[in-house]
């Protein structure tokens, strides 16, 4: 059996605007940084050791050559990363502004040009795990469609699923009902789904936790993490739920913390023998979710995401 994982989904880069309380029409000084969620989660996975390829869409553009070299550098396995002569890389401008709010402007580009035809049939079929982790794919055109047929195609061969809906308020503006439905629509193929606490109860339309969770297993989510920052992480299988503690750190910047968390989740499911047993050892699911709440906490002492990622051996000295 295969140990690899897939992640499917953007990558883009993220353009911060580096000058305090601005808007993007005053902003000077930007700094460019590789984005995209379910890249996050494969670069996790590579940085502990494990085997995680890429699936996903970028320009044929010095963006996108920097997205691919960003990878490979973490160990990430990229040929079947496509690249657009047409299509330029999706590009994302953020700024910040005293009050808290965001100075937002998406420039979507190749990623949502992704179709079910590049990808390679054979590697999503000879995958362990395959994540579905995208900010953007759920949002319409070629990439949802891809990413649609690409799960029922890994439900029908009894692949793990990995789904993580990754809300982001300033994409899905005026469609959340959009929104809620296309995710009720993968966590009910999911084998494996992750949340924010925000996101379970916009999504199941629960304000408590366990009600919101109830609501994913009737969709069909086998194990459902809820991650609730430095309180650590609610996990259940639908038998059994407990609140899994993190560990005591000073956080300095919690970007790509719940991608570490997915990926470090991904990375220890991996290495089991036999896969299809998790769902019904809880005391190994939260054996997992306490290393994955570890990874994630470390990437919070850090700046970056796919920076801050740790390697296994780091987060074994990590008390």
């Amino acid at each position: 059996m295969s140990q690899y994982i897939l992640c499917i989904g953007e990558l883009l880069i993220d353009f911060i605007c580096s000058d305090i309380n601005t808007t993007l029409s005053e902003g000077v000084n930007f700094v460019k940084k590789a984005g995209g969620a379910p890249a996050n989660v494969s670069a996790a996975i590579s940085k502990l050791g494990g085997n995680a390829y890429f699936a996903g869409k970028v320009g044929m553009d010095p963006f996108g050559l920097f997205l691919r070299d960003t990878l490979e550098a973490a160990g990430v396995n990229t040929s079947m990363l496509v690249f657009d002569n047409s299509k330029s890389t999706t590009l994302a401008f953020v700024s910040l502004k005293s009050d808290g709010e965001r100075d937002f402007v998406f420039n979507r580009g190749a990623d949502e040009h992704l179709s079910f035809e590049e990808l390679d049939n054979e590697k999503l079929l000879s995958s362990k795990i395959v994540h579905f982790g995208s900010a953007t794919a759920l949002l319409g055109g070629r990439l949802k469609e891809t990413y649609m047929k690409a799960i029922n195609t890994a439900k029908d061969n009894g692949i793990f699923i990995s789904f993580d809906p990754n809300y982001r308020v300033d994409l899905w503006k005026g469609r959340l009902d959009e929104f809620i439905s296309a995710s009720k629509e993968c966590i009910g193929y999911a084998d494996f789904v992750k949340v924010s606490d925000e996101e379970i109860k916009i999504i199941s339309g629960k304000d408590n936790i366990k009600d919101g969770v109830h609501e994913f297993h009737k969709l069909g989510a086998k194990i459902v993490a809820v991650t609730l920052g430095k309180e650590g992480t609610f996990v259940s299988n639908g038998v059994e739920s407990a609140v899994v503690p993190s560990i005591e750190i000073k956080s300095i910047d919690s970007t790509g913390a719940g991608d570490a968390f997915v990926g470090a989740f991904l990375y220890k499911a991996a290495a089991l023998n036999n896969l299809e047993n998790l769902v019904s050892d809880f005391e190994n699911i939260r054996n997992i979710t306490s290393f994955a709440n570890k990874v994630g906490a470390i990437v919070c002492t850090r700046l970056g995401a796919i920076s801050s990622l740790p390697t296994l051996e780091e987060v074994e000295k990590y008390k």
